[in-house]
């Protein structure tokens, strides 16, 4: 059986709201189409070359011939509505609108054009972290002198010293004033730096010679042009010849104090991976008497000099941190008196060449090393030439950070006085060891041996030094150090007695 048809009052509802939400739905559309043709692009030269901001704008744009017929109500917003005129009026326009702090929202990236900005990594919003400095390695202020910096120390110690030499001993306490100075030009172009050091020495207890010395050392490097740099060099040395000296007189009480003067120049250019240098130095020296114990003087002016040695090296580039080299060098040296005490004649010649390699790492080493060969002949010829093999290195290497080894490698032929002698050849090893034990506290340790060797006709056996010495370093401040020093020497001879040194102390260095 069928069911039975049901009416209500609500079915005309129904079929009014049916088709008012059919009326809505149609207008929407329409809207939105007619939407979209009011965002269509504007021919060029119209909306989008125009600001709605003021008339006298919209003045300009018409009289360079810019066509005003879109309808500033019409124009939509970045964000999607319609913007109206006043909103043009207080708002610019978005294309024309420059980047500021106080602009957001719509306003595009200007590199990427979009909104969701780059932020800015971690590592450029925070601060660089810089490394502590190092007590120890911190730099005085030092003492402004017009366009140069002044850096003096002066450093008083206590010392003990004993030496030993065959079966005499002499025993001797003393205190030492050590002074050093740096001076350093703050100019734009060329630089002149300028170091001095000076010991002074006074006994206060026991029995031994005093070792005064004292150093001044001038350098003006002048840079030409981009591939060539000259250096003017001076220089002053004084200083008291040790006991254990070849040269030494025997048994004197004040052995002779001897005066060097120095000076020098040099030109280095870079041709392309090719590197010449030329120099030339002088060196003038000057001995004084010696004092025997008994009062009596032996007069040393036969050993006065003037020595010149000419240098020419060429180095090949094959990087930076590699550069071959060859190098030759000639010398002369004149004494004063045509003939020594002894009758002989000491003036003569040096040559010498040789081929090695620079080389440079920055930090961890840096340095050259070099062989070759070496000959000195001299006017008188009862006098035999001496020539030997060379072996030359100074290398400055790093293996870990606070650590510091200094390793000095030098062959040289040393010319004599004594009667009948030529002279010998000297082969002197150092390395320099310093290490930062604390962040205050420097250790520093040398080690070297020295062989003094005679040619085989001569009548002076020969002779190995040998020294250690270690030292520690607090740095109370950056300006007030407690130094402390330990060494030892031993010169042992094939025949004869051997001579023994041992030297400690203490001090204070003063520095500003």
């Amino acid at each position: 059986m069928g069911q039975p048809k049901q009416t209500s009052s609500v079915t005309p509802l129904r079929a009014m709201s049916r088709a008012v939400s059919f009326v809505a739905f149609c207008s929407l559309l329409l809207g939105q189409t007619a939407f979209a043709q009011s965002a269509s692009p504007q021919p060029a030269g119209t909306a989008n070359r125009r600001s709605t901001a003021s008339q006298d704008y919209r003045t300009t744009n018409n009289a360079a011939g810019f066509d005003d017929e879109t309808d500033d109500t019409a124009t939509p917003a970045t964000n999607g509505t319609s913007a109206n005129a006043d909103d043009a009026q207080q708002r610019p326009a978005i294309l024309d609108a420059q980047a500021s702090d106080d602009i957001t929202g719509s306003i595009l990236d200007d590199d990427i054009r979009r909104l969701n900005t780059r932020e800015t990594p971690i590592d450029e919003t925070l601060p660089r972290r810089r490394t502590a400095e190092s007590a120890s390695a911190a730099e005085t202020p030092g003492i402004p002198i017009g366009t140069f910096v002044l850096r003096p120390s002066v450093t008083q110690s206590i010392n003990t010293e004993t030496t030993k030499d065959g079966n005499t001993r002499q025993r001797r306490a003393f205190l030492e004033t050590d002074a050093a100075a740096t001076l350093t030009s703050d100019w734009g172009r060329h630089q002149l730096t300028v170091t001095s050091e000076g010991a002074w020495q006074r006994n206060i207890s026991g029995e031994g010679e005093e070792q005064p010395s004292f150093k001044v050392n001038g350098d003006l490097r002048l840079d030409l042009s981009d591939d060539t740099v000259a250096h003017l060099t001076a220089g002053y040395n004084f200083y008291r010849e040790d006991t254990d000296d070849p040269e030494a007189i025997a048994n004197a009480a004040q052995q002779s104090d001897v005066q060097e003067f120095s000076a020098g120049a040099s030109v280095q250019r870079d041709f392309g991976i090719l590197r010449g240098t030329t120099a030339l130095a002088l060196t003038r020296s000057i001995y004084s008497d010696a004092t025997l114990a008994n009062g009596t003087t032996v007069e040393l002016s036969d050993r006065n000099q003037t020595a010149g040695t000419l240098r020419g090296r060429v180095g090949y580039e094959l990087s930076p941190a590699l550069i071959p080299f060859i190098e030759a060098t000639i010398g002369r040296s004149v004494y004063d008196e045509t003939r020594d005490s002894a009758g002989y004649e000491r003036s003569g010649h040096a040559y010498g060449a040789k081929a090695g390699v620079e080389v440079d790492l920055g930090e961890k080493l840096k340095g050259e090393v070099g062989v070759g060969y070496e000959m000195a002949n001299f006017e008188d010829s009862r006098l035999s030439s001496i020539d030997t093999a060379t072996l030359d290195a100074s290398l400055l290497w790093s293996p870990i950070r606070g650590t510091d080894v200094n390793l000095d490698l030098q062959t040289s032929i040393q010319p004599s006085t004594t009667a009948g002698e030529s002279g010998y050849v000297s082969h002197a090893l150092t390395t320099t060891v310093t290490h930062q034990l604390r962040d205050n506290l420097v250790g520093t340790m040398i080690g070297g041996v020295t062989w003094r060797d005679y040619p085989t006709d001569s009548t002076i056996n020969d002779e190995l030094v040998y020294t250690a010495a270690t030292g520690l370093t607090w740095n109370i401040n950056r300006y007030l150090d407690l130094t402390s020093t330990l060494g030892y020497e031993l010169t042992t001879r094939k025949e004869g007695t051997d001579s023994q040194q041992l030297r400690a102390g203490v001090g204070l260095k003063l520095k500003r």
